[in-house]
């Protein structure tokens, strides 16, 4: 739940990355907005430093040239950094240490992001959607509670927004099974709804999506929509009127992905949102600026 910073990351070299290592995404990457202009402008860039610090973790988790162990080696240092244990080897976790001392916000929604991030260093498989929503609980939740916090916004609205967070991390999972199982020989769909289908993890290989496997697909998409309707309530439950809005495009979005991966196959095309999808999503967001 960040809004789109369009500004172009720089590739970190050797003599500025540190421990950060770049792993070719960029903002470009992203299916749902991070840092649009419905965000205050005061606030932007401290949405971007915690953004920055995200992306950077998480290209050291999904770095295929580092072992486990020296990702994990680079991730504390990056907390170490963030925490002020260490005073340099990570610029983007030293810019958000100076963020998060203006604006007050506690550094736990960065360090638990790092408990994801560690997970998907030595972590390939998940053997059930309650498994799936722990790892969501801390790979996700906190940056929609990072950006409520940095609004104000009380902790009531955490229950709602920790639905959305995970419902668009399970749909980007989707989304990009073929491409973690090929990349990263990682798949985050639940174990023992495959194994109930008669398939294993192999079956994310194949070019297109059998129906068994549409079965299991479509079971995801099910559970996913009772996120998306405990989600709905955080728009209501938010008091800044600019972020009640972008919440309400992001869950817009959310419901547009989930109802396209529906339709599409996820195995034969990377399923995505279109700007119709966007400007469909931000016209009814609108309703909630009063």
């Amino acid at each position: 739940m960040i809004a789109n910073d369009n500004s172009k990351p720089a590739k970190p070299t050797a003599a500025t990355a540190g421990v950060e290592a770049w792993s070719g995404k960029d903002r470009g990457d992203e299916n749902f907005p991070v840092g649009s202009l419905l965000i205050a402008k005061a606030l932007r860039p401290h949405i971007h430093a915690y953004y920055t610090f995200a992306r950077n973790a998480d290209d050291i988790a999904d770095n295929p040239a580092l072992a486990p162990e020296e990702k994990l080696a680079r991730l504390d240092a990056m907390e170490a950094v963030l925490t002020g244990a260490r005073a340099e080897g990570s610029p983007s976790a030293a810019r958000l240490r100076a963020s998060l001392a203006e604006t007050g916000v506690n550094d736990i929604h960065a360090r638990e992001l790092l408990i994801a991030f560690r997970q998907d260093a030595t972590k390939t498989r998940y053997a059930s959607w309650d498994e799936l929503l722990q790892y969501c609980r801390y790979s996700a939740a906190p940056v929609g509670r990072y950006v409520l916090a940095l609004h104000g916004e009380s902790e009531a609205t955490w229950p709602p927004s920790d639905a959305l967070c995970a419902a668009l991390q399970v749909l980007n999972h989707m989304q990009d099974c073929a491409k973690d199982l090929r990349d990263l020989d990682r798949c985050y769909i639940p174990q023992d709804w495959l194994a109930e289908a008669g398939l294993a993890t192999d079956a994310l290989a194949r070019g297109e999506t059998v129906p068994d496997l549409r079965a299991v697909f479509d079971r995801m998409l099910d559970a996913t929509e009772r996120l998306n309707r405990d989600a709905a309530a955080l728009p209501r439950a938010v008091r800044a009127p600019r972020l009640r809005v972008e919440t309400a495009v992001i869950a817009g979005l959310a419901r547009r992905l989930t109802t396209k991966l529906r339709a599409g196959d996820p195995l034969a095309t990377r399923v995505k949102l279109s700007k119709l999808d966007f400007l469909t999503a931000t016209l009814a967001g609108l309703r909630y600026a009063a």
